[in-house]
């Protein structure tokens, strides 16, 4: 029995609990913070009555925003035609592209005074605001497979070699409690399964991560009750009982968090598929009317 539990402080003596997932979560509410902050003073400072949409700043201000919203094109560009392969890195150009797609916006708020005077500058305005928030949801599912913004792009085996999704590495770890063995293989097998289609997809994305909550409080409750029974046959005192605990849990919560993560893997690719699929038609949309609205503006 002490050799199972021994074979668990032995095989993960030198891992660190892993934090990628946790700081991608804290940049991304650090980012969409950020972001309602800025609209938020870009509001205030649009109420002040310091210019007007029509007159020189504001005029300017659209232009401004108008230009970087153009240059969010030189990412596809780069990205597609062999003439501008040489243009330096595309990850580089990705970032690019993301501080556009939110200073463009930001601007065009701006010089809009968050006020709708005509029908034209309704539509163009909509259509932006939709652009915008389609990139919004783009970067959420590119995060969710790619390890960063700079595009160095997971896979589905490295996924599962980093979980060690093993019955016999997850059997020889909790030699010591082969109920919570079970109880993860058998978690594995459900999360892991399932023929493919939509469902499928909205399973793995809303159900999966309850699912996992459920189980991680199951097996910490059977492994506490597991451990204090180890700790009294073998004499251990109470701070040597509470390390090997936190680590015996540390362990489960890393091993459902990288079955979830796999899980989810092809999920968000099929869903950053049909992303792509209805993201150009809002860019040609929003195309159209900013050109309609810039005629409109000069023609008039």
């Amino acid at each position: 029995m002490l050799e199972g539990m021994t074979a668990v402080m032995t095989a993960t003596a030198a891992e660190k609990q892993p934090v990628a997932a946790s700081r991608r979560r804290s940049g991304d509410s650090a980012l969409y913070a950020a972001m309602a902050a800025v609209v938020a003073l870009a509001w205030w400072v649009s109420t002040r009555g310091y210019y007007t949409s029509g007159d020189r700043i504001g005029y300017w201000l659209g232009v401004a925003g108008g230009v970087l919203m153009l240059l969010l094109f030189s990412y596809p560009l780069r990205k597609h035609f062999r003439f501008a392969h040489r243009w330096g890195k595309v990850k580089w150009w990705f970032v690019v592209h993301m501080v556009l797609g939110i200073g463009g916006p930001l601007l065009i708020l701006l010089h809009s005074t968050f006020r709708l005077r005509s029908l034209n500058a309704t539509i163009a305005l909509a259509s932006m605001l939709i652009v915008a928030g389609s990139g919004i949801v783009g970067r959420f599912l590119y995060l969710r497979i790619h390890r960063d913004l700079l595009g160095r792009r997971e896979n589905l085996a490295e996924l599962q070699r980093k979980a060690g999704l093993a019955e016999g590495e997850i059997r020889s770890r909790f030699r010591f409690a082969p109920e919570v063995a079970r109880r993860l293989l058998a978690f594995e097998s459900a999360a892991l399964g399932g023929s493919s289609g939509w469902t499928l997809v909205l399973r793995r994305i809303v159900i999966l991560p309850i699912r996992e909550r459920r189980v991680y409080r199951q097996c910490r409750s059977e492994l506490t009750a597991r451990l204090r029974v180890i700790a009294t046959e073998q004499g251990w005192d109470r701070d040597h009982a509470r390390r090997r605990r936190r680590l015996a849990l540390r362990i489960t919560h890393q091993y459902l968090q990288a079955v979830v993560r796999v899980g989810q893997f092809a999920a968000y690719e099929r869903l950053f598929a049909l992303w792509h699929v209805l993201h150009v038609p809002f860019v040609v949309l929003l195309v159209i009317t900013a050109c309609f609205h810039i005629f409109a503006v000069h023609a008039y």
